[in-house]
């Protein structure tokens, strides 16, 4: 059934394409009667901008033909070393990608979320729900360094900090990934921060590590414990399904870049909001001033620009090995 209903997306896309054309073929027409001047002139540039936006997503969404590509996400940040700094820069991060799932009409479900102890995040993790999210968010995948005045230096000195965003494809319920209860030890605790008096009572928050892999994950955003266990298995299940795809990246030898694309420091994005205001993606070379619309979650540019070059490359590898 999810076979059959992703099929007629794509044939519904197409042919609301064609209908746009076809629309726009009879508009011609009639401009063409009546002049160069008239209104509908007008309209046949508006359409012509449309059906060329829309024909551009059709052509987009078909590079996102990777076996994970149509399913949910899910995403994750880490501040870096530096305590509020990194922490505040997570939060912003979070910020930002929420705007984004928010424009695109995904559906966010916090999995966990723990409050730095002044300001900002310490963990903050994200089930991004609805068509290709992961085929869309693997690009945000790595580094991402900010560099500001302070807003927490009394001396407002400029500050560098560092956040890792992580995503992950939501594996189904029925994916082959063998998960024996031997191998998990699972803790409870009581949830800290914001969440009512309930939450913060009971010992409702769950730790769930994988003892051969030594993977850890935690839940304490829902009210029963028995939720958030659902939750934390979700997530664990998505890093054991990311492990397997790794290993199998090992034995093509493509692991090492792929280790070496989200390595500490080696930073896919730069945001500068100080001394001048620059959003720059070190893996395409894309940059805009705009910083508050990219805070905004207008990201889509740094993304298009990263899957068409990772389409680009994939295409070039295959004529070598054709030649």
């Amino acid at each position: 059934m999810r076979e059959i209903a992703a099929r007629k997306e794509w044939v519904q896309a197409f042919e609301n394409v064609m209908q746009k054309a076809e629309d726009l073929e009879v508009l011609v027409e009639m401009a063409e009667e009546d002049g160069e001047d008239s209104d509908i002139v007008k309209e046949c540039q508006q359409e012509l901008k449309e059906l060329s936006k829309a024909v551009e997503d059709l052509e987009f969404r078909n590079m996102l033909s990777g076996p994970d590509d149509p399913k949910n996400a899910i995403l994750t940040i880490h501040p870096g070393a530096g305590g509020t700094e990194s922490q505040d820069w997570a939060q912003m991060l979070f910020r930002m990608y929420m705007r984004w799932i928010e424009r695109h009409g995904f559906k966010a479900e916090i999995m966990n979320l723990q409050p730095g102890e002044e300001a900002g995040l310490k963990d903050v993790s994200i089930n991004v729900i609805g068509p290709y999210a992961y085929g869309y968010l693997k690009a945000e995948a790595g580094v991402h360094r900010l560099v500001r005045i302070s807003p927490f230096d009394a001396n407002s000195r400029r500050h560098t900090s560092f956040a890792s965003v992580f995503v992950y494809p939501e594996v189904e319920e029925d994916f082959e990934i063998e998960i024996d209860e031997k191998d998990l030890r699972i803790d409870t605790y009581r949830a800290s921060g914001a969440g009512g008096q309930h939450v913060n009572k009971t010992s409702s928050a769950v730790r769930i590590t994988h003892l051969p892999t030594g993977i850890v994950v935690q839940c304490q955003n829902e009210r029963s414990q028995h939720r958030n266990r659902e939750m934390a298995m979700k997530m664990l299940r998505a890093k054991l399904y990311q492990k397997k795809l790794e290993e199998e990246q090992a034995k093509l030898n493509e692991i090492e870049k792929s280790k070496k694309d989200i390595a500490w420091g080696s930073q896919i994005r730069s945001y500068v909001f100080h001394p001048y205001n620059m959003v720059k993606d070190h893996r395409t070379g894309i940059e805009t001033s705009n910083v508050q619309a990219v805070m905004d979650g207008e990201i889509d540019a740094f993304i298009q620009a990263y899957l068409m070059g990772v389409r680009s490359d994939k295409a070039k590898k295959q004529e070598s090995a054709v030649e």
